[in-house]
C-alpha cells in the first residue's frame, strides 16, 4: 500500500514538473503558482520516498549476495543495518503523507484570561503570557499586545497578542485549554499552597483572504475607555465594540487613545475568532469520529499543572512530566511542545490506517 502510493506521488511530482516548463503554464501565472505549491509540497516525499526505495534495492542486492561464500558475512551485517533503518523511513514517509493543517503557517491571536483563583489567577495569566513571549522570541517570532485588562496587583485579567512568524500557529496551536498553577500566591501571609488557573486559547491568525465579512452583519459600539489606573477616562469615545451578529461573537478594544486604531485591533481579532469558529466548524462536519484534545482548543479541559513547590510540569494529555519548572517559565518549551507534537503524530497515523 505504501510503496503504490509512493509511485503514485512520484508520478504526480514529474508531471508537475514537466508542466512547469511549459510556456502556457509559465504564462498563467495563477496556474503556475498553484502547481508550485503543491510541487514543494511533494518534494520532501519524494526525496524520502527515493531513500526509502534506495534501502530496499540495496536489501535485495545484499540478499542475493548471501549465496556468494565471500561475500555472504558483509551482505549478513549490512542487511541487519538496511533492515533495522527501515521502520524508521517508513514511519517519516507516512508523516509526511499525513495531511498538513491548512493553518499551521499563519500567525497567531493569543488569548490568555485568569480564572478561578482571583488575584492570584491573574498574576498566572501574567507569569504564562511571559513565557509564551519568551517562547515566541526564542523562535524569532514578533510579539504585539493588542488588548488588555489588568488586575490590582499588576497581574492580567485578560490579555490578547499577536504572534507574528511562519510556522508560529504549528507550535502554539498545542497550548489552548486550561493551565493550573499550585503555589504560595505572594498575597497568602499563611504561606497555604493555593490552586488557581487561567485559560489559553490559540486562534490562527486570519487573512484577509480567508474571511469575508458583510459589513451589514456588523455591530460597532463607540464608548469611553475605562482603563486601569484611569488612564484615557472621561475623554473621548475611543474605546470600540464590534458584534458579529450572525455568531454573537463580541469584541472590545480600548488600549489605544485612537478610536480607528481600537477598531483596527478589534477587527483583527474578530476575523481570527470567525476563522476559527467557521474552521472548527467545517471540521467537525467532516470529521465524524472524535477529535481528540490535543489542538483542539477547547478551553474548558485542563491540560497541564505547573507546581512550583515540587518544581515540576505536568502535561495531562500525554501524561508527561517534567522537573524543569524554572526554564519552562522562561520560555523553554520546546520538549513539551515536541511530545505533543509526536503524540498527534502517532495519534492521526493511527487514524489515517497508513
Amino acid at each position: 500500500m505504501l510503496k503504490e502510493k509512493l509511485k503514485e506521488i512520484e508520478e504526480r511530482y514529474n508531471d508537475i514538473e514537466k508542466q512547469l516548463s511549459d510556456p502556457n503554464v509559465v504564462n498563467d501565472l495563477e496556474k503556475y503558482k498553484e502547481l508550485s505549491s503543491e510541487l514543494k509540497r511533494l518534494t520532501p516525499i519524494v526525496e524520502k520516498a527515493k531513500e526509502y526505495e534506495n534501502v530496499l534495492k540495496q536489501i535485495e542486492e545484499n540478499e542475493e549476495l548471501l549465496d556468494d561464500d565471500e561475500l555472504k558475512d558483509l551482505a549478513k551485517e549490512e542487511l541487519k543495518e538496511l533492515k533495522e533503518k527501515l521502520p524508521q523511513l517508513e514511519k517519516e514517509i507516512k508523516i509526511l503523507l499525513l495531511p498538513k493543517d491548512e493553518a499551521d503557517d499563519n500567525n497567531v491571536i493569543l488569548e490568555i484570561r485568569a480564572g478561578t483563583g482571583g488575584e492570584e489567577a491573574a498574576l498566572f495569566a501574567a507569569d504564562l503570557f511571559r513565557m509564551y513571549s519568551r517562547f515566541a522570541e526564542r523562535k524569532g517570532f514578533k510579539v504585539e499586545v493588542l488588548s488588555k485588562s489588568l488586575s490590582d496587583t499588576g497581574g492580567f485579567k485578560e490579555v490578547i497578542a499577536e504572534i507574528k512568524g511562519k510556522g508560529a500557529y504549528s507550535l502554539f496551536k498545542y497550548e489552548s485549554g486550561t493551565h493550573r498553577v499550585q503555589r504560595i500566591p505572594v498575597t497568602e501571609s499563611q504561606g497555604r499552597i493555593h490552586t488557581s488557573a487561567a485559560t489559553v486559547a490559540v486562534l490562527p491568525e486570519a487573512e484577509d483572504i480567508d474571511v469575508e465579512i458583510n459589513p451589514d452583519d456588523l455591530r460597532i459600539d463607540v464608548f469611553r475607555a475605562s482603563g486601569h489606573g484611569g488612564q484615557h477616562v472621561n475623554t473621548t469615545d475611543s474605546a470600540v465594540r464590534i458584534t458579529h451578529l450572525p455568531t454573537g461573537i463580541v469584541v472590545s478594544c480600548q488600549d489605544e487613545k485612537s478610536q480607528y486604531k481600537n477598531k483596527e485591533k478589534a477587527m483583527k481579532i474578530l476575523k481570527s475568532r470567525l476563522y476559527d469558529f467557521y474552521r472548527k466548524q467545517k471540521e467537525q462536519e467532516r470529521a465524524q469520529q472524535r477529535r481528540s484534545q490535543i489542538g483542539s482548543g477547547d478551553r474548558s479541559e485542563r491540560i497541564r499543572t505547573y507546581n512550583f513547590p515540587q518544581g515540576r510540569v505536568t502535561d495531562h494529555r500525554i501524561n508527561l512530566t517534567l522537573y524543569k519548572l524554572d526554564s519552562i517559565m522562561e520560555g523553554e518549551l520546546d520538549e513539551l511542545i515536541e511530545a505533543l507534537i509526536v503524540d498527534d503524530q502517532a495519534r492521526k497515523l493511527k487514524e489515517s490506517g497508513l
